[in-house]
């Protein structure tokens, strides 16, 4: 064990390579994979909720915006069109005459009474007549239909507005990961916790090895996911998280660094991908947490990476306190 230790330990000349590379999940949690060449764009539209709520903010709202305002102006233009029809714009002063919808002037008339008719407010300045058929089935189709965007679109936002992404924020992962003995076994270790004093309830972890690998038959897979086990068999990988936590990898056999040495990590390219799932105490929505960490460290406060290079014990003042 203590040579296993020592292929990890730093040389005194040896300095790391500094050099960049891209990363399969960013800081912020996203995931750095942009879809191409896709040619059944069709299938987005046949989950068109989840399209809208996957959307940015401001096209989201723009969405919100367009299909009130394209469904009132409409069923404004059918109520302009009934009247038109009828003949009740050329009746205006005459008060013999019955026309579709009092008070219905022109078409801006037609548009308020649009609006006034699928919100419900009615002001009972314009109002139908029990004298015309089929504006009476317009007023049905109007508010069944007004419903249905109702729901719809005040869901999307809904869903959307719920969504914890933001509480991410405030799970923090140390700055730097570790590859040291604890309890005579070497470990990778590293540090999470979450800053707010409401908790992730049921919270667990995983952790993924992001690496290129080639096959024996030669095929070669640039992303190649292979599990890290964090406590899965004996059920360390659920967490209490109202402190902050060691988590540990052990390196034994079936570890995929076993057979790594420090020299053999400095020239590899990998990321560790490490994924805390839980419920949101305060609103019970389910939200997972990613941290990822790449090159030679721990890439950032709530981003998890084996360190690599200039050896995988990090000076104590540069190791994050959570």
């Amino acid at each position: 064990m203590a040579q296993e230790n020592a292929a990890f330990s730093p040389g005194p000349e040896e300095q790391p390579r500094r050099r960049g590379r891209q990363r399969y999940v960013e800081k912020d949690g996203r995931c750095n994979v942009q879809q191409g060449n896709v040619r059944e764009t069709y299938r987005y539209l046949t989950d068109l909720f989840t399209t809208l709520v996957d959307l940015q903010w401001r096209l989201s709202l723009l969405f919100f915006v367009l299909a009130y305002a394209l469904t009132w102006l409409f069923f404004g233009a059918i109520w302009w069109l009934i009247a038109y029809g009828r003949g009740d714009l050329e009746h205006l002063e005459d008060t013999a005459w019955t026309p579709c919808v009092n008070n219905l002037n022109g078409f801006v008339a037609a548009f308020l009474f649009s609006i006034e008719t699928e919100t419900t407010i009615g002001y009972g300045h314009r109002v139908i007549t029990d004298q015309c058929p089929e504006g009476i089935v317009l007023l049905l189709l109007q508010a069944i239909l007004g419903s249905m965007v109702n729901a719809f679109m005040v869901g999307c936002m809904f869903v959307k507005i719920s969504q914890p992404n933001k509480r991410a924020a405030t799970l923090v992962f140390s700055s730097h990961a570790v590859v040291s003995l604890r309890d005579g076994r070497l470990c990778l270790m590293f540090r999470v916790g979450d800053l707010r004093s409401s908790h992730i309830v049921e919270a667990s972890i995983r952790a993924k090895l992001i690496r290129s690998r080639q096959t024996l038959e030669g095929e070669f897979i640039p992303l190649h996911q292979t599990d890290l086990s964090v406590g899965f068999d004996t059920g360390d990988d659920r967490l209490f998280l109202v402190s902050p936590l060691v988590i540990s990898h052990e390196i034994d056999a079936a570890s995929p660094f076993w057979e790594a040495s420090r020299r053999a990590l400095e020239r590899d390219d990998f990321e560790i991908v490490v994924i805390l799932e839980g419920m949101v105490e305060a609103t019970g929505a389910s939200r997972p947490g990613e941290g990822s960490g790449a090159g030679r460290g721990w890439a950032g406060p709530r981003k998890a990476g084996a360190r690599r290079g200039n050896g995988c014990l990090p000076p104590p003042e540069s190791e994050s306190k959570v």
